[in-house]
C-alpha cells in the first residue's frame, strides 16, 4: 500500500480501536507514535509488539484536550520517528445518562477530549504538512454522529457529530494541500468502551446490529485504506463501519 517507512500517530492507542490500528499500520511497515493519556504500562505492551515484529513504535504521553500537551507530544514524535505523515485522532472517552442527568463538567470533558482533541492535534500536525504538500489525517467518529446515542449520552453524539463536520472543513480547508482528511464512523464495537453502558450492553447491541458486534480490527482496516494510496482519491469522506446498522 505504499506506507513503509511513513510516520504515524495515533491518539488513544493503549487499547481498543487505537492499539489495532497501531499494530495494522505497524505491519505496513508504518513507523508508529503510540499516545496515551493514563494507560502506560498497555501502551509500553503495544510498543513492544510492534517491535518484537521489527516495527518501530515509540509511546509518548499527552492527554489530548491540553493544547502545551499535544504541541509537547508532536515535537517528540518528529524527534524520535520523522515529521508525521498519518495522523488517527482515536483519543475518545464516553458516558452514559439522559440528558437532564449530564453534569455539566462531564459535558465538558466530553467534547474536551473527543472535540476540541480533535481539532488541537489536527492544528499541530498541519504547518508541516501544508509546507510539505503531503499527509493524511483519519478521524474516528461514529454512528451516534447520525442516529444519535443508542446506549451513549447526547454529549457523546454530539461530540462525534462535531468531529463529522469537523472532518469535512478541515478538508476543505487542507484540499489545495493535497492533505486528504476523512473520518471512520463506527458501530457496535467491542471494546472496553461498552462496559459503561452497563451488564447485558453487549448483547443487546449484538442483536440490534444485522452483522453483530464488530471488532476493533474492523476499523483498523478501515483507517489503512484511508491513509494508503488506494484512497487517494477520497477526502472528506465518513465511512461508515458499523455491520448494517445504519445504512445511506
Amino acid at each position: 500500500m505504499s506506507l513503509s517507512g511513513k510516520v504515524a500517530l495515533i491518539t488513544g492507542s493503549a487499547k481498543g480501536i487505537g492499539k489495532a490500528t497501531a499494530l495494522a499500520l505497524a505491519r505496513e511497515g508504518v513507523k508508529v507514535g503510540v499516545n496515551y493519556s493514563k494507560s502506560n504500562h498497555e501502551t509500553k505492551e503495544v510498543e513492544r509488539t510492534i517491535k518484537s515484529t521489527g516495527g518501530i513504535a515509540f509511546t509518548v504521553k499527552a492527554d489530548v484536550s491540553k493544547k502545551a500537551q499535544v504541541v509537547r507530544m508532536i515535537e517528540i514524535v518528529r524527534t524520535k520517528l520523522g515529521e508525521i505523515d498519518i495522523l488517527v485522532n482515536n483519543a475518545g472517552i464516553a458516558n452514559s445518562g439522559k440528558i437532564e442527568n449530564i453534569p455539566e463538567a462531564e459535558w465538558d470533558r466530553v467534547f474536551a477530549i473527543n472535540l476540541k482533541g480533535t481539532f488541537l492535534c489536527c492544528q499541530a500536525v498541519l504547518p508541516s504538512m501544508k509546507q510539505r504538500k503531503s499527509g493524511t489525517i483519519v478521524n474516528i467518529s461514529s454512528v451516534s454522529a447520525k442516529i444519535g446515542g443508542i446506549n451513549s449520552a447526547a454529549s457523546y453524539a454530539a461530540s462525534k457529530a462535531g468531529v463529522s463536520c469537523f472532518t469535512i472543513q478541515l478538508a476543505k480547508e487542507a484540499l489545495p494541500y493535497h492533505i486528504r482528511v476523512n473520518a471512520v464512523a463506527p458501530g457496535a464495537i467491542d471494546t472496553a468502551l461498552l462496559d459503561i453502558y452497563g451488564p447485558g450492553a453487549r448483547e443487546n447491541l449484538a442483536k440490534a446490529t444485522p452483522l453483530g458486534l464488530g471488532r476493533p480490527e474492523d476499523i483498523a482496516e478501515a483507517v489503512v485504506f484511508l491513509v494508503s494510496d488506494k484512497a487517494r482519491f477520497i477526502t472528506g469522506e465518513i465511512l461508515d463501519v458499523n455491520g448494517g446498522i445504519v445504512m445511506d
